[in-house]
């Protein structure tokens, strides 16, 4: 028995698609900008010479990047409001996790790349009188910032994949649209194929663009 392929019956929810598509892209565009303020101030304090503030990031850093994301998403969302008795809307729990998930990731490029400077570089903001943040905002960041670009790029690409995870706690992105639209159509390789076809022309470009950004950089 051969079935029998029909896209378009889903030309009738294309405004869910495109209201998917938007949600995704907002969520990855506002998790990536919070993550790198997360990322910055732990990648900063990782710098610190104190084991009390080095220990607590090292784990924080360590809780995120060493369990599953799914999982993080799940315990934030029926687990913490328990613990903290509270009543965390699904919009809230999906923009932390992912937010904390991609800022443990951007410390840790942060501090590999402002590490990465020539020790020559410091001595010589050193020497001309700088104190520390001058010296980190003037001399060290504009030069690390250009070693960071690539990783951080790929870093945010994959972010923009890890936000169909939020569809399991019935945030509305692009995949949850997709489930929504099998239940009702009962078309489910239809559905999940348009579903694959929009994350990779969302996905393809931007994976051309940072490969063409490493090769100029190099």
């Amino acid at each position: 028995m051969h079935y029998q392929w029909d896209f378009g019956i889903l030309l009738h929810y294309a405004p869910l698609f495109w209201r998917g598509v938007v949600v995704t892209l907002a969520y990855t565009a506002g998790t990536i900008l919070l993550g790198l303020v997360v990322g910055l101030l732990i990648g900063l304090g990782r710098l610190a010479r104190s084991r009390l503030v080095n220990l607590p990031l090292v784990a924080l850093i360590e809780v995120f990047r060493c369990t599953p994301l799914l999982v993080q998403l799940i315990w934030c969302y029926y687990a913490l409001p328990v613990l903290l008795d509270i009543r965390l809307p699904a919009a809230v729990a999906a923009t932390l996790v992912l937010a904390l998930y991609t800022g443990a990731f951007y410390a840790e490029i942060f501090r590999a790349g402002i590490l990465s400077i020539e020790a020559g570089q410091w001595d010589a903001a050193r020497a001309l009188g700088l104190r520390r943040w001058a010296m980190m905002r003037r001399v060290i960041l504009p030069q690390a910032v250009r070693r960071m670009v690539p990783p951080f790029m790929n870093q945010s690409i994959t972010q923009l994949k890890n936000t169909s995870l939020v569809s399991t706690i019935a945030v509305p992105d692009l995949l949850y649209q997709g489930t929504m639209v099998t239940a009702d159509t009962y078309r489910p390789l239809e559905v999940y194929t348009t579903v694959a076809v929009i994350y990779f022309c969302l996905l393809f470009p931007a994976t051309r663009f940072v490969q063409a950004y490493e090769r100029r950089a190099a």
